[in-house]
This record gives structure tokens, sequence and C-alpha cells, in this order.
């Protein structure tokens, strides 16, 4: 479409139709926001090196040529390899002890199985080196890191024809990782979901489009809508970065009770906590979030020792099917996720209403949305 707004740098870049970057932890709705026209960046994280391998092969054998990203996340302060078991020796007594009496008070009965413990101690030096390295072998498009990147990183990327977008939540990060050399930086303000940082994102956005040069900025955080996307637009940005829109879509992977959670959320019913991982992240409510903001309680302890001490929990609200002590990580743009829909459609609805949003503004015919 000549003269599209909609048709970006970041576009070009990519090879898609719109400027849409569809963040998430599962891979069929990543290959359902590719297919529809947009981009897509599967989460990787916590994945095992075997994990990490069959999801790349999962997504080629479906994608063919299309590109994709995969994200993880790579703190400068990993901390050294050591097993979970020798993590969770580590772990205060006064700590452990409130943990226990959260389940004790709530009834939080025991995990029916096993707790993945190495997907909660999975943040240290050696594993985050073995993920890039796989990573950069299988020559993985677009490599996405949030909390840092190491120094090698970039090099070894560019010299293998890919990209790094740089995840930031404050401006002096994003200068940080343009000196370095990124190919895109995802500016995420304080309305995102998961690890987020402590700016609103009609602040950190236009903040870094203003450093960022020729770099693209792409606009992380409460983006849900067409509405949000042509803002994102307007203040600079190249494009967006939507994570919680898909949560409730067909093809999400998480859980249905978690998901009738979603859909009758509001902004207020998520919390910016660190009592999950270690690390300041937007996720829903839930008794152990609330326990922990009480006054009495203890000081927060680093990554992986508060992921670690939080990894009964989960799996017991997971594994008996507890709703009420269920949590997600949820951005507050869920208050305009309201049905469940195919990531497809809720991809091309989001183009097709910002482009409205935006000819109409320009004077072009488009429809003037608006409440």
């Amino acid at each position: 479409m000549a003269g599209d707004p909609l048709h970006t740098r970041l576009c070009e870049m990519l090879g898609v139709d719109y400027p849409i970057v569809a963040f998430t932890h599962c891979r069929e709705v990543a290959v359902a926001a590719i297919r529809a026209g947009g981009f897509a960046v599967l989460g990787e994280a916590m994945k095992t090196i075997e994990e990490l391998e069959d999801d790349l092969r999962w997504l080629r054998e479906r994608l063919g040529d299309k590109p994709f990203g995969i994200d993880l996340v790579l703190p400068k302060s990993a901390p050294p390899t050591k097993s979970p078991q020798e993590f969770i020796a580590e772990i205060p007594a006064r700590h452990s002890d409130f943990a226990q009496r959260i389940k004790d008070k709530y009834q939080v009965p025991e995990p029916k199985g096993t707790v993945a413990l190495h997907q909660w101690g999975g943040l240290t030096q050696e594993m985050g080196r073995a993920q890039i390295d796989l990573l950069l072998e299988e020559r993985v498009p677009v490599i996405a890191t949030g909390l840092g990147s190491p120094d090698f990183l970039m090099d070894a990327a560019h010299e293998r024809g890919l990209m790094v977008w740089g995840l930031i939540g404050q401006p002096r990060q994003a200068a940080l990782q343009l000196e370095r050399g990124v190919d895109a930086v995802v500016a995420q303000g304080y309305d995102a979901a998961g690890h987020t940082g402590a700016m609103g994102t009609f602040s950190i956005v236009p903040a870094v489009v203003d450093i960022a040069g020729d770099t693209p900025v792409i606009a992380a955080g409460g983006v849900t809508s067409g509405r949000h996307l042509a803002a994102a637009l307007c203040l600079g940005a190249a494009g967006v970065w939507p994570g919680t829109v898909w949560l409730a879509s067909q093809e999400s992977d998480v859980d249905p009770l978690v998901k009738q959670r979603i859909l009758a959320a509001t902004g207020d019913d998520t919390t910016r906590t660190a009592c999950i991982s270690g690390k300041t992240m937007r996720i829903l409510r839930c008794p152990w979030t609330e326990e922990w903001d009480e006054p009495g309680a203890p000081p927060l302890l680093a990554t992986p020792y508060q992921m670690l001490l939080s990894a009964e929990y989960l799996q017991a609200a997971n594994d008996h099917r507890r709703a009420d002590l269920m949590t997600e990580a949820v951005g507050q743009g869920v208050a305009f996720v309201r049905d469940t829909r195919g990531t497809g459609e809720i991809l091309l609805d989001m183009a097709e209403e910002a482009r409205d949003i935006l000819l109409a503004i320009a004077g072009r015919g488009g429809k003037a949305v608006g409440r």
C-alpha cells in the first residue's frame, strides 16, 4: 500500500508487513504472529539447551525461511555456576521460614512432582553462555537480550549476519546498548509485564528515540490495541513489542484458569515486585506477592535465590489447580484483553485500527477512533 503509515524501518529491516513484534513464551503464538505478517520473539531464558534446540527445530519446520527472534535474560551479575541445591542451601533461614508461613496460611499443598529447579536456577554464567553459543551456531536471525548483553555477543552475532536487540528500562541503559552497536532498542515502560523499570512508556520511548539516531526503537509496555500502536509510532518508535495481548489467545499455552483471571483483570490487579525472581517484574497479584509486600516481610533476595524460594509455591499452585494462588507475568494493558481470539486476528485488528487512526490524523480518510 503506497504511503502506508504502518510501513516503517522495522518492516524493512525484518521483511514483514506490520511493525508488530509479538513477544511470547509460546511457540504456537510466535508462528501465528509471523504467518499473519508480523514478527515474533520467543522468550527462552529458562529453557535447557535441549529444550532450546527442540524449539528452534520446531519453529524452522513451520516457518521455513521466515525470520524470528529468541529472547534471553542475561544479567551482568549472573551468579557463578552452582547447582540449584547449592543455591538453596545458602538461602537464609528467615526467608525459608517466611515462605513456609505463607504456604501454611493459605493451605498451599506440596507440589505433586519434583520441582523443576533447573528452570529457577538457570541464570548462571555457564548456562547463559551455552544458550548464546547455540543461538549463534544456529544463526537465529534476531537475538534479543534483557538485563544486559555480554560483551562478546555483538561482534559474534554481526560476523554471522545476525541482529542483536537490547531491552532497556532506562535511557542510560539505552545509551550503553547503542554504544555497543545494537540493531534495535526495545524501550520498555513501567506498565509492561515481566521484568521492567520505573519509567512510563510515554516517557521512555521518546527519550530513547532522541538518542537512538538511525537505530530503530521498539515500544513496549501497555501495548494491547491499535490505539497503542498508533501512539507509539507518533512518539517516534518504529514498531511495538506487545506481550500481554497474546496471553488469552487461542494459541496461547497459558493455563486456562489463568486465562480466565487475565480476561477479568484490570491494571490494578497487577503489581510490580521482585518477590518472584529477585528482580522487579509486573505480574498478577496473588497471596505470595501480597505477603512479601507486608511491612514484616524479610528483605527480598537477589536472583536466583528468590526464584528458588518461590519455586515450590508456584508449582504447587499449578499442580493443584488453585486459581486463587496462581499468577502470571501480565502488564497493565491487561484491562484491554477481554476475549479469546486467534493470534493472527488480534494482530491484524491491531494493525487495521492503527492504520485508520493514523490516516484520520493525516486527513486521508481513515476512521477516527476514540472514547
